[in-house]
């Protein structure tokens, strides 16, 4: 398997992003990376998203537009769900959610992970069942966790010492034994960019097995009546494309299992092993289908836990990107193209870091196709840039597209299913793109687009008047 970060390798210094040539066929669709249905249509040469080519997409919803492609992402929920009968997969809300996300979740049978009140307050929209609701987060408010512990979510993760008293006083005025688990630090650094490495020991999440603190949030636990420990939790990182830290991970944390047991008595019966499993960007990316990371963390935990005499918990996974990622394509029409002599070629569209802000934020690679047509131009190395006054407005940075891409064309860009709507902003005032769903030939909106009224809706009404002085 490819280990293939989102961004630069630790050590490395990234100034540019080269790609090894031009692909033999600009005009192919690498199945790695684009969703299930998608094709080119014979006649006009238009990509085809769930039997709709993307010219009347772009007719009727406008550009851009975020497609989900609805027979892709139920086969990935499928799947997960089949690769997991004796365990408990929940869907990482934050990759993207809104109510018709939660009523697929909950139809394919899968849990759900939250991780503020705003997520809770979708699911609950959508009439998503708290029991299987998993709650996130490292600064929960008292507020968040009143609602979970008041509609019953079933599962919360501690993540600081301040939180197991905040938990454990919230449930005990609501009169319930809270289900929890301890999200334990443990050590392992994922091979992916910094900003989504999230189980080395300097960053804000867990309690740290090196130092004692996860054992002693243990007996915390254990000693507040109002809770309930069913389990321990770790989760390493972001986009990883191999299973060895989480095999790591796993020895760690059954270690941790072991000494609970030698300590308290008590074997724990769930062992959450997070998410974090990558899915193909670009051509060579080479994520594991979900039967095989299955095999091989059920596989691990299993001689782990025979090594240490302990029962086998239920093992459960939280993917969130890996199921919804590979699922999206954006939507873009070409504005300008711009050749600056003896560098590169700009081709910017209407949308940008407002809509994609991970190639800004972790250097994430995407590709992008001509998507209205088919060329037989030249290959042309090209940055494809959005309409933002910044000039890491970029939305791939390093890709081939037909010598005569002009203003007016349709570009696509897979694999934007996730993060990209969720982590989506109004900078420079500029609306959010809708979610469209695609399949069966059929379209529908699932998240419309914003609107100049939705932008002034939050400006105070009337004229500014003085100051006025808060003291």
């Amino acid at each position: 398997m490819r280990a293939h970060p989102a961004g630069p390798r630790h050590g490395d210094t990234v100034t540019e992003h080269e790609t090894t040539g031009p692909p033999a066929d600009l005009s192919a669709l690498d199945p790695v990376v684009w969703p299930a249905t998608a094709h080119r249509d014979p006649a006009s040469g238009a990509v085809v998203l769930g039997g709709v080519p993307v010219t009347e997409l772009a007719s009727e919803w406008g550009t851009p537009v975020y497609l989900l492609d609805e027979a892709d992402l139920a086969a990935r929920m499928a799947a997960w769900a089949a690769a997991w009968p004796d365990g408990q997969v929940y869907y990482a809300a934050k990759a993207f959610l809104c109510t018709a996300m939660a009523h697929w979740v909950a139809g394919a049978g899968l849990g759900l992970d939250v991780c503020t009140g705003g997520e809770m307050a979708v699911a609950h929209a959508a009439g998503f069942p708290p029991a299987r609701m998993l709650l996130h987060g490292s600064n929960k408010s008292l507020g968040e966790l009143d609602t979970a512990v008041s509609v019953g979510v079933g599962r919360v993760v501690l993540d600081s010492f301040v939180e197991i008293d905040r938990v454990a006083e919230v449930a005990a005025a609501a009169g319930v034994v809270q289900a929890v688990l301890v999200r334990v630090t443990v050590g392992v650094e994922a091979h992916t960019h910094e900003y989504i490495a999230t189980a080395h020991e300097d960053q804000k999440f867990g309690f740290s097995l090196a130092d004692g603190d996860a054992a002693e949030a243990v007996r915390r636990v254990l000693a507040a009546p109002s809770l309930r420990l069913v389990g321990l939790h770790s989760h390493i990182g972001s986009q990883i494309f191999d299973t060895a830290g989480f095999e790591v991970a796993a020895h760690r944390v059954v270690g941790l299992a072991a000494a609970v047991r030698d300590e308290h008595g008590l074997e724990l019966p769930e062992l959450n092993l997070g998410g974090g499993l990558g899915v193909a960007y670009v051509s060579g990316d080479d994520p594991m289908p979900p039967a095989q990371v299955a095999e091989r963390l059920r596989r691990v935990v299993a001689a782990e836990c025979a090594a240490a005499d302990l029962a086998v918990p239920a093992v459960a996974v939280e993917p969130g990107r890996a199921i919804v990622g590979p699922a999206g394509v954006t939507l873009y029409e070409v504005g300008t193209v711009k050749a600056v002599s003896g560098l590169r070629t700009y081709v910017s569209v209407d949308g940008g870091m407002s809509d994609n802000i991970r190639t800004a934020l972790y250097d994430a690679d995407y590709t992008a196709v001509l998507a209205n047509r088919v060329s037989d131009a030249a290959p042309l190395r090209c940055r494809v840039v959005g309409r933002h006054c910044e000039s890491g407005d970029v939305v791939v940075r390093d890709t081939f597209l037909p010598a005569d891409v002009a203003p007016g064309d349709l570009l696509a860009v897979p694999a934007t299913g996730a993060y990209c709507r969720s982590m989506s902003s109004t900078y420079n005032h500029v609306g959010r793109p809708p979610v469209v769903a695609v399949g069966a030939g059929l379209s529908r909106v699932v998240v419309r687009r914003e609107t100049m009224d939705d932008l002034l809706a939050l400006d105070a009404p009337g004229q500014p008047g003085p100051l006025r002085s808060t003291r």
